[in-house]
Formats: structure tokens, C-alpha cells, sequence
């Protein structure tokens, strides 16, 4: 079985947001770039365990940018995988990136592409059920769960009030989330092993972009704590109705 695993670079949690080029960009200087957690943690290291389960699985990552995002993808091969493939553009738009990725998944016959359920920059949560649709793939997104017998995967996610069992036939398409693995830490010999493991860049296929950034916005600073005398409950319940709004 050939597994493709979606990789993409992010800023830290902790990272302090900035914005240039009229507020159209990411300001990079002095952030810390971070593999994104639901590929990483969930798409990734299901992956792993399904080869260790099957040895003769092969894993691929994939990440659509730059040659920035060279270091991300040996991070992600230091915790597992047999080789890397980077696609050298960076357009942001979703359509362009989801047919970058099938292009690469239709060419090498994948039989598995797993995705994090979104990047924890852009929140989109589309780059899975588009691929899809470009493979003419079955598509099953926020998974928490995942069990593979032969050609046939039966999948778990969360859905209003409950959780949904739902079987596909490979080739499928999933998007992960919390519960489909637990995290792992690249160990030594991982990591001097992602040194040599192959890493192809290719070029993009032709793709008109669908959207653009007109702009980027921080959200309002926030307001300052105001403290209310326990002796005035009355000037508390002013703040709530008048200023809250929240009665």
C-alpha cells in the first residue's frame, strides 16, 4: 500500500503575528515555522503505524512552498516516512494546493492520502475534500479513527450528538484529528536518518489560482479588567447589560 501524507509549515502558537505588504503577507522575520500539528501528530503518525503493522507500506510526505519548508519536511521525515516531495510554488490559494497534491497523488497511485483536518493558521479545512474530488476519491474528513482490512478502511469521526462508523473502499482521502494517533517525538536515529532520505522538488502543474488575499487583520487589543466593589452589584449589573451586552 502507498500512503501520501499532507505536510504543511506553521507558525508557532506562540509566535507574534505581524503582517507586511499592505497587510497581504505573513511577516516571517523572527518566527518560529512549525510542522502543522494535525498533520504532524494524527495524519502522520497513523501512517506510521499503519506500516508498522504492514512493513511493506510506503509512506510519502507532501508539502506544497518553498525551499523554506525544507526544514519542516526533514522534521516530518525524522519521525517517519521513506521520502519527501515538495512542490516549488507558494500560492496560497486552496484549489492551487489541493491540485498540486493530486497531481502527485493521480501520477503515483496512491492508495491512502491522509491530511490534518486544517492548518492552525488559515483554519480552511479544504485541502482534503478538494484532492479528493481531483482523484475521484471517496473523502471522509475529521477522523478520529481509523482500521484499515485489505482494500477496505473503516473510519470513526465525531459528528452533533454522537459518532459515525462509516466504511470506503480505497483509494480514499482522509482528514485527521484528535484520537486517530498519538503524538510521537523524532528519536536519534530518526533524525540523523532524515538527513539522507530523499527529498524531490518538483514544479508545479499549471493551475489558475480561485481566490486571493485582498488583506490580513489582527483582531482588537484587548480591553483592560475592570474590578467592581462587592458593596455596588448594582454598577456590575450596569457593565453586563450596557457594555457586555451579555443581559
Amino acid at each position: 500500500m502507498k500512503i501520501l501524507v499532507c505536510i504543511s509549515k506553521t507558525p508557532d502558537t506562540t509566535a507574534k503575528i505581524a503582517f507586511t505588504d499592505n497587510n497581504t503577507k505573513f511577516a516571517q522575520d523572527g518566527v518560529q515555522w512549525i510542522i502543522n500539528p494535525y498533520d504532524e501528530w494524527y495524519a502522520l503518525v497513523r501512517a506510521i503505524e499503519l506500516k508498522e503493522k504492514d512493513p511493506a507500506t510506503t509512506i510519502h510526505l507532501i508539502t506544497v512552498g518553498g525551499a523554506d519548508c525544507d526544514p519542516i519536511i526533514r522534521k516530518a521525515l525524522a519521525l517517519g516516512g521513506d521520502e519527501a516531495i515538495r512542490v516549488n510554488t507558494d500560492n496560497a490559494d486552496s484549489f492551487v494546493i489541493a491540485s498540486q497534491i493530486a497531481a502527485i497523488a493521480n501520477e503515483g497511485k496512491y492508495d491512502l492520502v491522509f491530511t490534518g483536518k486544517e492548518t492552525i493558521d488559515y483554519n480552511g479545512s479544504a485541502i482534503g475534500g478538494m484532492v479528493a474530488e481531483l482523484m475521484d476519491a471517496a473523502y471522509v474528513s475529521l477522523a478520529t479513527k481509523f482500521d484499515l482490512n485489505g482494500t477496505t478502511a473503516t473510519i470513526n469521526r465525531e459528528i452533533e450528538g454522537g459518532e459515525e462508523t462509516i466504511e470506503v473502499s480505497l483509494p480514499a482521502v482522509v482528514s485527521c484529528q484528535k484520537g486517530m494517533a498519538e503524538q510521537r517525538i523524532p528519536n536519534m536515529k530518526g533524525i540523523m536518518g532524515a538527513r539522507t532520505k530523499p527529498l524531490k522538488v518538483v514544479e508545479p502543474v499549471a493551475v489558475e489560482a480561485l481566490t486571493s488575499i485582498a488583506s490580513f487583520e489582527l483582531p482588537p487589543a484587548k480591553a483592560g479588567v475592570k474590578l467592581v466593589s462587592p458593596d455596588t452589584p448594582e454598577e456590575l449589573v450596569r457593565l453586563l447589560h450596557e457594555e457586555a451586552k451579555l443581559i
